[in-house]
Parts: structure tokens; C-alpha cells; sequence
């Protein structure tokens, strides 16, 4: 049976496993999906003994998408602009790295009902996260996208590497305009803090965590407070990434529909 896994350090959390297995079954594809705790200094090496027992391909979590960047022969477009790799392919001794985070935020998004089109977004943070949605977001057709970040010349850096004149950065406590659609990007959801930005920013506008959680999480509270028109949280982006590795590794597009439900059901029943 084909053999695919999710690396990352620490990963017993994944629920990697119980997505690809619900698309497995949903699909009837032949195949089995686990979890692989790499060293945090072995990683390379892990990824080899997998592929040396038949892995075909695998999925690349915290902390080591920048490693599975390096790692790769041949990189997409979107690995390639995000400088990480989230989905790993084994062909013929070849590694292909792709990152199909941005295509899952976009994907939930439209899932969600959310207009991207002439959207005016403001999109906090300018790491990782944000790096590997920016060119799916650009491909949407906004009407602008304004990153903004704790260091300014972080975000500034953001801008030079996805050249489009609907981007402006700044720094969190230099954000100007109003806003349809807040996505917060940024390292302090999972510090479970929020970022310092000025209320007004918000009100009326659909706000989205990347984080999800199994209540409100913090910033999406936050932005209720401030009256944010409507919130979501990240379980949607992580479903819809998922299928979209799934599609790359077997041809085949499952509906995400089904296991973000029961995925949200297990969450509130855990509770």
C-alpha cells in the first residue's frame, strides 16, 4: 500500500493523519498516511529512511518547511516564492517541494463566502505564513493588500520579493484605510497574544486567524470585541491545504466539506 507522512517535531498533535485517511477513504485510494517525529537536527536523514521504505510523498510541518526547502530538487512556483515547502513528492530519486498553504487559504475563503476581488486586505505578519499566501492572495485580484509587521522592514522585505503595485507595508503601528478582510498571519496566535494594532482597523471587516482552536482564539475575540463583522479561524485552511497535497500525490480532489465537519465536531466535543 502506498505510504505518505507528515514530518514535524513535535507532531503526535497532526491531524494530518485522520484528513488524509478520511480523503483516502472518501476517494478509495489505496494508501496509508502517518506521523514521523524527525530530530530536530535529522531531518534530511529522516526523510531519506522514509523514501528508502517506499514513502511517496509527505507533508512538512513546523519546524522544518524551510529544511524540506532546501531538501528539494525541483521547487514550484509557490515554494519557491514562499521559500518553504509544505508537501513533499518521491519520484525516481527526485524530491519536488511544493507549498500549498496559500492555495488553502484562498480555497477556505471562498468556501467561507469571502469576496477576495476588489478586496481591500490587510494581512498582519511577514514570516513564514504570510510569505506563502501573498502570491495566492495577489492572483485573486485585489484591490490592495496591505502587510503589516512588528519590524516594518520585515514587511518592506515581503513587498520587494512579490513586486505588484497593490502591496504596501508598513510597520503594526503605521496601518492606515479601512478594510474588508483582516488575515492574521502573524507568530503571536501562537503565542496566543494579539498584535498591537489599533482597533478601528477591524470593525466591519471579516477577520481570519490562521490559528484555529477548538474556541474562539485570541485575536479572533480580540476582533469580535472591536466589531469585526464576522470571524473564522484556520481549521478550513488546514483542511483545504491537506487537499490540496492530496491532489498533487493522487490526481484525485476530495471534498473538504465532510472532514472540516467532523473535524469541528470532535473539537467542540473535546471541549
Amino acid at each position: 500500500m502506498d505510504q505518505y507522512a507528515v514530518f514535524g517535531n513535535p507532531i503526535s498533535h497532526s491531524k494530518s493523519p485522520a484528513i488524509h485517511t478520511m480523503f483516502a477513504k472518501q476517494t478509495q485510494q489505496a494508501m496509508e498516511y502517518g506521523v514521523i517525529e524527525a530530530p530536530l537536527d535529522g531531518f534530511e536523514k529522516a526523510v531519506g529512511e522514509f523514501i528508502h521504505r517506499g514513502g511517496q510523498g509527505a507533508n512538512v510541518t513546523l519546524p522544518f518547511k524551510q529544511q524540506a526547502f532546501a531538501l528539494a530538487d525541483q521547487l514550484s512556483e509557490a515554494a519557491r516564492l514562499a521559500e518553504a515547502v509544505n508537501t513533499l513528492s518521491f519520484n525516481k530519486g527526485r524530491i519536488y517541494g511544493d507549498n500549498t498553504d496559500g492555495k488553502g487559504l484562498v480555497a477556505d475563503l471562498k468556501l467561507q463566502g469571502v469576496t477576495l476581488t476588489d478586496a481591500r486586505i490587510l494581512l498582519l505578519g511577514a514570516g513564514g505564513a504570510a510569505r506563502g499566501v501573498i502570491a495566492p492572495l495577489l492572483s485573486e485580484l485585489p484591490a490592495s493588500i496591505h502587510v503589516a509587521n512588528r519590524t516594518e522592514q520585515r514587511a518592506v522585505e515581503l513587498a520587494v520579493q512579490n513586486p505588484s503595485s497593490k502591496l504596501v507595508a508598513s510597520g503594526l503601528d503605521n496601518i492606515e484605510g479601512e478594510f474588508d478582510l483582516v488575515i492574521n498571519a502573524s507568530s503571536a496566535s501562537l503565542a496566543g497574544s494579539v498584535p498591537s494594532i489599533r482597533g478601528p482597523l477591524v470593525a466591519d471587516a471579516v477577520c481570519y486567524d490562521m490559528v484555529y482552536a477548538a474556541t474562539v482564539t485570541p485575536f479572533n475575540l480580540w476582533a469580535r470585541q472591536q466589531g469585526a463583522s464576522r470571524t473564522i479561524d484556520g481549521l478550513g485552511m488546514l483542511v483545504c491545504q491537506a487537499a490540496e497535497s492530496f491532489a498533487i500525490w493522487r490526481g484525485v480532489r476530495p471534498d473538504v466539506n465532510p472532514v472540516m465537519q467532523f473535524l469541528r465536531a470532535q473539537m467542540t466535543q473535546s471541549l
